[in-house]
């Protein structure tokens, strides 16, 4: 039976005062569920990698329109103290989630009523087009409702500040604070001025689409191979808004659709989870590949930041991509163009997340580009673009979850860029006689094979959260000596922004922001890194492992040894 603490107790109790729809609800979880009432109550919801992301439902860790409502205040008062001589401006995007209009309409509502000018989206949109519109009207803020790939039951409220990139620090602890002096629902304002909500769709579609297609390196080869059969699927979300427009607009031709999942629909029928991380959410795009022999197929997820995709092996099967795979011929792709034009002055530079391959740095390296590691989450990547603008020129970079960008007037990660650009990888591959499986094996024959694994463990709830502050504590003070009977001989502390050799002793300072994160390197040149989750109730485990030398040897052998041993650190650490 679960106790039920009397702080939350009240703090629910005061949930009755609110609208008859919240006081039902919330009576119910204190007569029939005690501990949805607890998880419902027992924190407020809080800003974290990705932004202010929940349970839909009644309850201050929920996503309702009280939480929304004192986001977007939190938001606003920021905002107007940030900049109190300007025109203040704020745009508005969300995605095919259940109640994603709502709090869309409701964010809208609350910024107009602080004197704020919205521009708010009539339709469904990417986050990356929100990044763009940002930009675009400068404006000083915006926000997307969405939860990216999470279970239906989830929503967010995603922030951006007026470089385009999600809030990072010092605004996202800024916002807090200013949400956190919220104490009565009479300090939001949710009464709107409608004269500042500016309703927009299509003028900032057509620039964003022109932008877009301005990327493009192999014009030639995809006037030659515009007919490559590709398959397209949006997972019920906002891709199917822009992407199949954009690969046509580019050239393309031959593009088939998931037809059942072009339909919006935050319930998401057709897949367990709308996350392109997972096979099964694409298995549908991948049936479609196989009755019309597709080249590729690509799929994202509901906010269309993030994209699988699966290409033809040698056996000509349809075989996905990982994200490490992905984000490395992606960069391949780049500076091979990059350099063929002529264009490599030695003041480019390629990002990555400190969990994604190692393989982008050797790829970088062979370009004398230089290559910067960020903290998980791709806000950093857009920090980094916004502190070198004018100083450096960012080609293109990625993370490990699916989420890459090309170009400098994104500050996210983009989909429908992303999509544009495999094509066209595609395209150029042909044009060489190959495919971008080729590609991927040119890159490791190159460089070194590597094979990176993920494993989440899910802990919900309040138990959940101190059960992986209880895991994350446990490795710092009693680190493992040895991992898969390999020693470890580095360990880096983002959480003090420190690395240890452990061979020497010696101590490094890390320059980057102090994060909640651990990487153990071993003797053989693996990397294990540990790191809740910003955004879901998980810890996550990132592993790495490489052969540096193929000579001749089979790509499938060379795979079979690299998957036991990635299984080997899996079951070391008893992660299964």
């Amino acid at each position: 039976m679960t106790l039920i603490n009397k702080d939350i107790l009240s703090k629910a109790q005061e949930w009755l005062t609110y609208d008859p729809k919240t006081k039902e609800e919330v009576q119910n979880l204190i007569d029939n569920n005690p501990k949805e009432l607890v998880d419902s109550f027992y924190k407020d919801l809080e800003f974290g990698t990705g932004g202010m992301r929940g349970i839909m439902g009644a309850g201050s860790n929920r996503m309702n329109k009280y939480t929304v409502g004192a986001a977007a205040q939190g938001l606003a008062n920021y905002i107007i103290k940030s900049f109190p001589d300007e025109e203040l401006k704020a745009a508005i995007a969300y995605d095919c989630r259940n109640n994603s209009p709502y709090f869309a309409e409701i964010t809208a509502q609350v910024l107009s009523a602080n004197g704020i000018k919205v521009y708010l989206f009539t339709e469904l949109r990417p986050t990356p087009e929100l990044s763009f519109t940002i930009r675009h009207l400068s404006c000083q803020s915006g926000v997307v409702i969405t939860a990216s790939h999470n279970p239906k039951e989830y929503n967010g409220f995603k922030a951006y500040w007026q470089d385009g990139g999600q809030l990072i620090s010092p605004h996202d602890k800024n916002v807090i604070e200013e949400v956190q002096s919220i104490h009565s629902l009479k300090d939001i304002k949710f009464e709107g001025n409608k004269d500042l909500i500016i309703k927009t769709n299509e003028d900032i579609d057509n620039e964003y689409l022109e932008r877009v297609c301005s990327l493009s390196l192999s014009r030639k080869a995809i006037d030659e191979d515009n007919d490559i059969p590709i398959v397209f699927t949006a997972l019920h979300g906002t891709g199917g808004t822009m992407i199949p427009r954009a690969l046509k607009k580019l050239g393309f031709k031959n593009i088939s659709t998931v037809k059942e999942q072009d339909i919006y629909d935050g319930n998401f029928p057709t897949v367990a989870s709308p996350n392109p991380e997972e096979t099964s959410a694409l298995q549908m795009a991948l049936d479609l590949g196989e009755e019309v022999n597709a080249e590729l197929v690509m799929g994202t997820d509901p906010d269309a930041d993030r994209v699988g995709i699966a290409v033809r092996n040698k056996e000509n099967k349809l075989t996905l991509l990982n994200g490490n795979q992905a984000a490395s011929i992606l960069i391949y792709y780049l500076l091979s163009k990059w350099s063929e034009d002529g264009k490599l002055t030695g003041n480019e530079y390629i990002a990555k997340t400190i969990v994604t391959t190692e393989l982008l740095k050797d790829i970088a390296d062979s370009f004398k580009v230089k290559c910067f590691d960020v903290l998980t989450g791709f806000k950093y990547i857009a920090d980094l673009i916004h502190k070198n603008e004018g100083k450096m020129q960012f080609i293109g970079g990625g993370e490990e979850s699916y989420g890459y960008l090309v170009g400098e007037f994104i500050r996210d990660k983009d989909a429908v860029i992303s999509c544009t650009m495999f094509a066209e990888i595609a395209a150029w591959a042909k044009s060489q006689g190959k495919t971008i499986y080729d590609i991927l094996i040119d890159i490791y024959t190159k460089h070194a094979c590597y094979l990176e694994s993920l494993v989440s463990l899910v802990k919900k709830g309040k138990e959940g959260s101190e059960e992986i502050q209880k895991i994350m504590a446990t490795y710092r003070n009693a680190p493992p000596k040895k991992i898969a009977d390999y020693k470890v001989v580095q360990i880096n502390d983002y959480s003090i922004s420190k690395s240890f050799n452990i061979k020497t002793g010696e101590e490094k300072d890390i320059d980057l922001p102090k994060s909640n994160v651990l990487q153990f390197f071993t003797e053989d040149g693996s990397k294990i890194s540990v790191r809740p989750s910003g955004t879901e109730p998980k810890i996550k485990y990132y592993i790495s492992v490489k052969l540096s030398s193929l000579e001749s040897v089979n790509i499938e052998d060379i795979f079979v040894l690299l998957e036991a041993k990635v299984q080997s650190f899996i079951s070391d650490l008893g992660i299964e």
